[in-house]
């Protein structure tokens, strides 16, 4: 059973990403702060959850919550700054969102740098013991899948609408029959053997 908070005295707000492991898109993070007594049985960890059942956490998340928040950032800054920087970066972003200021943060992971007027936590899995993180994960999950979503129809040859940018067999063979195009972190290794990608 998920915790409902770390600190009860105080306001907080679960962070977490999603992407990060991904050759293309952004990576997207989300902060949420929920009601002190909140429970649905629905949210878990984004990961243990099946499609359906993350949209319609979602749309609980979205209509329950105190305050939430979703920030993306894109593939160049990624490249530039690094997955890990831009990570958090991105949980900073959501956080500045909310029109709730929280006193604590309660981080999924175990990096995180101070975010003004509040003390945060790094939980590791925490995405599976804090209903605040999971509300986040499920956010970052499903705003970043409807996103990709709809790259790929701009993109129809990658299979984003089933990988969602994942490094899967398609999605690599699929980079090295059409090259990479905008979307694609070219800070990363698209294709294994490191072979030289040519933008569209």
């Amino acid at each position: 059973m998920l915790a409902r908070y770390a600190e009860a005295h105080l306001i907080e707000a679960g962070c977490d990403e999603a992407g990060r492991g991904c050759l293309a898109g952004p990576v997207v993070a989300a902060a949420v702060i929920l009601p002190p007594h909140f429970k649905h049985e629905l949210l878990n960890d984004s990961k243990k959850m099946n499609p359906s059942d993350r949209e319609l956490a979602r749309k609980i998340i979205e209509e329950q919550a105190l305050a939430w928040a979703v920030a993306f950032v894109d593939p160049a800054e990624i490249d530039q700054i690094n997955i890990l920087q831009a990570s958090i970066q991105g949980m900073h972003r959501a956080l500045d969102q909310l029109p709730i200021r929280p006193q604590v943060v309660l981080v999924d992971g175990n990096a995180f740098k101070p975010y003004p007027g509040a003390v945060h936590h790094c939980m590791i899995k925490g995405d599976g013991r804090f209903l605040s993180i999971a509300a986040a994960s499920i956010l970052a999950k499903t705003h970043r899948d409807a996103y990709m979503h709809g790259k790929h129809l701009e993109y129809p040859h990658y299979g984003w609408d089933r990988n969602k940018g994942y490094p899967t067999v398609q999605h690599r063979r699929a980079i090295e029959q059409f090259g990479a195009c905008e979307l694609h972190r070219m800070s990363f290794a698209l294709l294994p053997r490191q072979l030289k990608l040519s933008l569209e």
